[in-house]
């Protein structure tokens, strides 16, 4: 476990390189749901990056290039970044994804909200981001994640950004999770 001030204060340094670069990119992962329950405590921290002209693992990696507090780790052999903030011990990593694997295409407004001046996904692309996740992991820790945005900002939820039959699927194993769904369906008239 991780302590979110900690993730917060990671969060924001590789968000400024990024921005300075002008690459779009949003965050994602348990991390969210802990800034929006105030938990002391999270698990996970993604930043999805969009690729533009060239792959997003090299724009982040040029956009690191120099910083004293951030540095890139390529993990070839499973095509994964990870950006490591060293402004801490121990240090803090950051997994780097790439966008439209995982998380929506393109990364604008209508898919990104800030929450303390970073760039997050929306509730709909986090829930989506993470029912994809579970249906292929199946851990309780993503459950968990879908439950608590479900229940709490379930009229946030855009239906059309859901997949209806994972969403089905989810809430038979977690029913905890239907009165939210149904909340979202009778909103949208279905």
């Amino acid at each position: 476990m991780h302590d979110t001030t900690r993730l917060l204060t990671a969060a924001t340094a590789l968000s400024q390189l990024l921005r300075e670069h002008s690459i779009a990119h949003a965050f994602h992962g348990s991390f969210l749901t802990s800034l929006m329950a105030n938990n002391p405590l999270t698990d996970e921290i993604y930043c999805i990056v969009e690729g533009g002209s060239s792959h997003p693992f090299r724009r982040v990696r040029q956009a690191v290039t120099g910083s004293e507090n951030i540095s890139t780790t390529p993990t070839p052999w499973c095509n994964r970044l990870h950006a490591t903030y060293h402004g801490f011990i121990p240090a803090v990593e950051i997994e780097i994804l790439p966008a439209g694997e995982e998380g929506p295409r393109h990364l604008d407004s209508s898919t990104t909200m800030a929450i303390r001046g970073i760039p997050f996904l929306t509730v709909s692309e986090f829930i989506r981001a993470k029912l994809k996740t579970w249906g292929s992991r199946a851990q309780e820790n993503d459950a968990q994640d879908i439950i608590y945005c479900l229940s709490r900002y379930w009229n946030r939820v855009d239906i059309n950004r859901i997949p209806e039959d994972d969403m089905n699927t989810f809430v038979t194993r977690y029913p905890s999770a239907a009165p939210a769904w149904t909340a979202i369906k009778r909103k949208y008239g279905m």
